[in-house]
């Protein structure tokens, strides 16, 4: 492999790590592309920015930081944990560079508001990395097969978690990795909460390989404690916050609702939103992919509120002005209910298929190692003082309480207007009938 050493360390500043610091020709080249470079136009936290106003950052901060984070590692690796012969589990540390690659490369295919176009379009960002890494046609891959013809397979493989070395892929993806540790501290930090304030410089000093991936040190298992509930917090505080899963809807139907109209042949005569074309048909290319960010979707957004259609411009109004949907927690006895209920916003003049939505937000905060299931997670090993492992939840209690308990909840989103207060409304019975069903947060 061919691999260039910059002739002075590069610095970027960054309000998480201070500095981030490049010593590779490859990785500055990288960050330099056209691909990577539209990472500054999408939002790492989608619509969360219009429930925490400061959480504008992007997936190129975000994939700056799992690139720092994982520069540290493989500094800590190879000062404390170098390999002495073939096979003894320590750090080669012939691996660095093709680390490095891919945390800095690792959400290259997200798509425009991230998750929820992935959802709408059935998109899948980790086959987009993939596929925008190995092709030719790409500045990416150019730079990559500078290092060697087949580094972007390289590469790719770690993204697709089938790199031979467990070391590598558990640094990039794991129960706890450079991507999760960064996004945790830095969506904690633009979205203002303190809940995902852990100990970081802790916890990549207690890391340290073996043969068949990354374990902990026993004296820095509370540091990895810690590191687990500001995981949970952040699921439950931020990335599951209603009013951002209210706009998400918003956004979701929004989208729906032109991919419909264009299906019907009713965008004829408008300004036809060619960018996302090859969406609506689902015949897209790298190039169709990587022509879209966030801001693309805004102009046709603003376009839309002009469209003859009322729903289309109804719901761009919504997403541009910050009227998200509001919401109430269903459960197994009341989601027979949400029928009725979406009947009652029709009756109040909305179309139920466009302004009624449910939404579900669960995960595992940890979960241990299971064979059968689809996608195996990597469980959290502690090592002994005698080199032997354990499972982390059977020595901490407090990870154990949280071990395969699914944590979230189950809404019913409509528009804020059925649970206002109306008088004098020709749908007044509606609204009231609706209202009925509300108590404290809660179908009932």
């Amino acid at each position: 492999m061919k691999i260039q050493m910059l002739p002075r360390e590069k610095v970027f500043r960054d309000p998480i790590h201070n500095y981030i610091h490049v010593q590779h020709k490859v990785i500055l080249d990288l960050i330099n592309t056209k691909e990577f470079q539209r990472l500054r136009r999408i939002k790492q936290l989608g619509t969360s920015s219009f429930t925490f106003q400061g959480a504008e950052h992007s997936r190129f901060t975000h994939c700056m930081g799992v690139y720092e984070i994982t520069r540290q590692i493989c500094d800590n690796f190879q000062r404390n944990y170098p390999t002495k012969k073939p096979g003894d589990g320590l750090w080669n540390d012939d691996e660095r560079i093709v680390a490095l690659c891919a945390a800095l490369l690792h959400d290259l295919g997200h798509g425009p508001y991230s998750h929820t176009f992935e959802h709408i379009f059935d998109t899948d960002h980790e086959m987009w990395t993939q596929k925008i890494i190995t092709s030719p046609e790409t500045e990416i891959n150019q730079v990559l097969k500078q290092v060697s013809d087949d580094f972007p397979e390289k590469v790719a493989s770690v993204i697709d978690h089938t790199y031979p070395n467990p070391q590598v892929v558990q640094m990039i993806s794991s129960q706890i990795d450079a991507d999760r540790m960064d996004y945790l501290l830095r969506d904690a930090y633009f979205t203002g909460t303190k809940y995902g304030m852990f100990d970081l410089t802790r916890i990549l000093r207690v890391m340290r390989p073996y043969n068949k991936g990354i374990a902990f040190d026993n004296d820095g298992m509370h540091a990895v404690e810690d590191y687990v509930l500001c995981r949970f917090q952040m699921y439950q505080q931020i990335y599951f916050h209603p009013v951002s899963r209210g706009m998400e809807v918003v956004l979701t139907k929004l989208l729906q609702r032109a991919k419909d109209l264009y299906e019907h042949n009713q965008m004829n005569g408008f300004e036809m939103p060619s960018l996302l074309v090859p969406f609506f048909t689902g015949n897209v290319s790298i190039d169709d992919y990587l022509s879209l960010d966030d801001g693309i979707l805004n102009t046709y957004f603003t376009l839309w509120q002009n469209y003859p259609d009322e729903i289309l411009k109804d719901l761009a109004y919504r997403f541009l002005s910050r009227k998200p949907f509001k919401s109430a927690q269903y459960n197994s006895d009341t989601k027979e209910k949400l029928p009725e209920l979406a009947d009652l916003v029709e009756s109040a003049g909305f179309d139920k298929d466009y302004y009624t939505a449910i939404n579900t937000s669960f995960d595992l905060p940890y979960d241990i190692y299971n064979p059968r299931q689809h996608k195996r997670k990597t469980q959290i090993e502690i090592m002994q003082d005698d080199g032997s492992l354990i499972e982390l939840s059977t020595i901490s209690r407090l990870v154990n309480a949280l071990t395969g308990k699914i944590s979230g909840d189950e809404r019913f989103y409509f528009p804020k207007s059925m649970i206002v207060e109306h008088s004098n409304d020709i749908f007044s019975d509606y609204y009231q009938a609706f209202q009925s069903h509300i108590h404290n947060d809660m179908i009932v």
